[in-house]
């Protein structure tokens, strides 16, 4: 999750150093770069940090050297995500000391988890601000900047609604946006800290969430990826029930929406009602995000998660059945504390069985303030990872066997921009591939260039090839 400087809207995977505007004409109270990490949620408190000070009067510029400020919106989900944001803050900070810049200000959740400690353990930040004091970045940066820095942290207790999310100002393409449906989990799986740093689930209203998405439409918003810690439990704070069939109804209505895919859907509170709305549906994409993290009952238990494999099967079983051309996306995590090698392999036969289109794998990250880490029986990290190697290599035959079978069909697809490679070539998205995260789709249009772009269309392309993981195609309609 390396962090880049990016001059036109567009992230790198799971990682932005915004730069927007840069150079946009008229008078500023000051320059600023912002360094973004983490997830997509991560990424809408980004923007709306950067819409706060656009609105405030500040100019974004494409590179922390030579800004009056530099923001850093940090991950702290896992150590090795603590240890990139921990680096990003010092490299900062050390442009500071140079020169480089005249302040740096470490947001997010690193800096909830760690609150004013981290002033101490990185000399030189001087100004903390919490998930929920986003909203204070302006201030932070007045009094920064004017040398008032008596305060140098802000910290609110979590909402009891979500927050707002809208003015904001996007580093996505302008055809998609990520729209956070609800704050926080309340979940208490054994290994995550989410609910630490982000608090108890807080559903944002249907009309505040429809008024969101009206804006980024009028904005040129093609593609909606609707977010959340947990987006099958939308609804039940607020409503006593979840929502998400609502909430999905009122979206398919927003002019100028075309794709509505969905992420961070929990197995629980996923109903018939929503399996039967999203069959139905033309703009709800047949593309489901179901972080499932083991297949073994005695691990599941270990995790947590409140769910059997039997009850999980029978899901899959369903929406398999009645939801067409159905792409799953999973995650699954090796090497829990007391995973045995014989419940490792009912992990892999369960895999093998259900054939996930997308499958990630992630090794278990030892943090020491989850119950995760009382329990007895942790793996070491070298076979952590083999698990982890041994599950990917298997997901890898099973992706490459899925992308072969699209030869010869035609699919739509968004176009993202151009490969760089040839003007006649383009990278796009099939209705199966996330943004950032998923596979791509290289078009060969003749006679398109930047002077004629695709750039945002969502067009029929005829798979003619696939490599690997990609698809390779022409526009289906000449």
């Amino acid at each position: 999750m390396a962090h880049l400087p990016i001059v036109e809207p567009g992230p790198s995977p799971l990682s932005v150093a915004a730069a927007g505007p840069a150079g946009a004409p008229g008078p500023a109270k000051g320059t600023y770069a912002l360094v973004s990490l983490g997830c997509p949620k991560n990424l809408v408190d980004s923007e709306r940090m950067l819409g706060l000070l656009r609105d405030d009067g500040w100019r974004l510029v494409a590179e922390p050297q030579g800004a009056d400020l530099v923001v850093v919106n940090t991950c702290a989900f896992l150590e090795s995500s603590r240890q990139e944001s921990y680096g990003v803050v010092r490299e900062m900070v050390d442009l500071k000391r140079r020169g480089g810049t005249r302040g740096v200000v470490v947001a997010g959740c690193l800096a909830e988890r760690q609150k004013e400690a981290l002033l101490d353990e990185v000399p030189g930040v001087d100004a903390v601000i919490g998930v929920f004091s986003r909203d204070d970045i302006a201030k932070a940066a007045e009094r920064l900047i004017g040398g008032l820095g008596e305060q140098q942290s802000v910290f609110r207790p979590a909402p009891a609604r979500a927050l707002d999310d809208s003015h904001r100002l996007r580093v996505t393409p302008r055809h998609v946006a990520y729209l956070k449906i609800s704050e926080g989990c309340d979940r208490t799986c054994t290994f995550c800290s989410i609910p630490r740093m982000r608090g108890k689930h807080a559903t944002k209203p249907i009309e505040e969430v429809v008024r969101e998405a009206e804006e980024l439409a009028a904005d040129g918003v093609k593609e909606l990826v609707l977010v959340a810690q947990d987006t099958t439990y939308y609804g039940i704070d607020l409503y006593g029930e979840p929502r998400l069939v609502e909430l999905l109804a009122a979206l398919e209505h927003v002019p100028g929406i075309e794709w509505i895919r969905l992420m961070y859907l929990y197995p629980i509170h996923f109903t018939d009602r929503l399996i039967d709305a999203i069959a139905a549906s033309p703009r709800i994409l047949p593309y489901l995000d179901l972080p499932l993290q083991h297949a073994s009952d005695p691990v599941l238990k270990r995790m947590q998660r409140r769910v059997n494999r039997a009850a999980t099967e029978d899901l899959l079983g369903r929406l398999r059945e009645r939801i067409a051309n159905l792409v799953l996306r999973t995650t699954f995590i090796t090497g829990f504390p007391g995973e045995t090698r014989g419940q490792f392999e009912e992990l892999m036969a369960f895999v093998e069985r259900w054939r996930f289109e997308r499958l990630g794998v992630f090794t278990y990250s030892f943090e020491p303030d989850t119950p995760s880490a009382r329990l007895d029986g942790h793996l070491p990290e070298e076979e952590k990872a083999a698990r982890r190697d041994e599950l990917m290599e298997l997901q890898q035959r099973i992706a490459h066997d899925h992308a072969a079978r699209q030869v010869g069909r035609t699919l739509d697809v968004i176009i993202d921009g151009p490969s760089g490679e040839r003007e006649e070539v383009w990278i796009g998205r099939s209705e199966a591939d996330a943004p950032d995260i998923d596979c791509a789709v290289y078009v060969t249009a003749p006679g398109t260039s930047p002077r004629q772009p695709l750039t945002g269309r969502i067009i029929p392309v005829e798979v003619v090839a696939a490599a690997g993981y990609d698809l390779a195609g022409i526009p289906a309609d000449g």
